[in-house]
């Protein structure tokens, strides 16, 4: 990634207020986990982002952590209302909510050591319905995303492209289209790293189920070297290679080409040893039958024993 692309986003990410991400209809597993992943690492620098995409989630990628939060639409027309307040690691017990006379209390209870913060540090931010941020990921054309950008939730946002198809457009404000890439998730893996973001356990098989997808599990002839790269950076966080879908449809194949070799030596093996038997039985047989008759031994001499010789050859003298 170029150095003024990376600090456009850079740029972007540091204004905006509310981001939307979105993918096509029936998104592959490799688009929806590259989606997913930036959600939750957005998520994590308290950015408030949106996911969306114009159908529901096929069954096929349902195992990926974030699924849930997928919506069909970038949120209502009134927005919402979000209230913030500074936070440290263990001061709050739990927070809750009460209805009273029509009103809506929130209740934030402090934890031992009480709260470090006061009225004047409480936020209150309200949603306008719209984004001033986008990422399409892997979309070839805006038209693809149907009704996900209907009425005026595009009329201020920054638009960017995220794509390795060599059909799209190039719509968008920030262009990430790369063909030489075999997945989008090695996009996305290296967006983030450059981005300086810390990749979770989470983000990271998300990533890496993408990459296996796209590449068939690294075998593809057209996986890209950024592929390994990011894939070997995202099992170092914790991400497992081998999941069971790919496993069973990527290395079966292989394994049953190891075990025809050793099977058809077994099989030699057996037929050399049949033959060796079956060739020792007949020698022994041979022997048996070649070998001279023994009479019964009484202990006396035959009678032509001291009987002259005569020698009688093959023709007369």
């Amino acid at each position: 990634m170029d150095n003024t692309s990376l600090q456009k986003i850079k740029d972007a990410l540091a204004k905006s207020t509310s981001i939307g991400i979105v993918v096509g209809r029936d998104p592959s597993l490799d688009h929806m986990a590259s989606a997913l992943s930036l959600y939750l690492l957005l998520k994590q620098v308290n950015k408030q982002v949106v996911v969306a995409s114009p159908s529901e989630p096929l069954v096929e990628i349902s195992s990926l952590v974030g699924i849930d939060k997928v919506q069909t639409n970038l949120g209502g027309d009134a927005g919402d209302l979000v209230v913030s307040f500074p936070y440290l690691e263990g001061e709050i017990e739990k927070v809750s909510y009460t209805l009273e006379n029509s009103f809506l209390n929130i209740i934030v209870k402090a934890g031992e050591h009480g709260l470090s913060f006061d009225e004047k540090d409480v936020r209150y931010v309200r949603g306008s319905g719209s984004v001033d941020l986008l990422f399409v990921i892997g979309t070839p054309r805006l038209s693809d995303l149907g009704e996900l950008l209907g009425g005026d939730k595009l009329r201020d946002a920054k638009i960017i492209n995220i794509d390795n198809k060599a059909e799209n457009q190039g719509f968008g404000d920030i262009v990430l289209v790369s063909p030489q890439a075999s997945s989008v998730s090695e996009q996305i893996g290296d967006l983030v790293l450059s981005l300086g973001f810390h990749i979770d356990q989470d983000a990271a098989q998300n990533m890496l189920n993408g990459i296996i997808d796209a590449t068939k599990n690294f075998q593809d002839s057209t996986t890209s070297s950024l592929a390994f790269e990011i894939g070997g950076i995202l099992m170092k966080q914790g991400a497992k290679r081998v999941r069971e879908q790919a496993a069973t449809s990527a290395f079966t194949p292989r394994l049953q080409e190891e075990k025809r070799p050793q099977s058809m030596f077994q099989q030699e093996q057996q037929q050399l040893e049949e033959k060796r038997n079956q060739l020792q039985s007949q020698t022994q047989r041979d022997e048996e039958q070649n070998k001279p008759m023994q009479k019964p031994d009484d202990g006396k001499a035959p009678i032509d024993w001291l009987a002259p010789k005569v020698y009688k050859g093959s023709s007369n003298f």
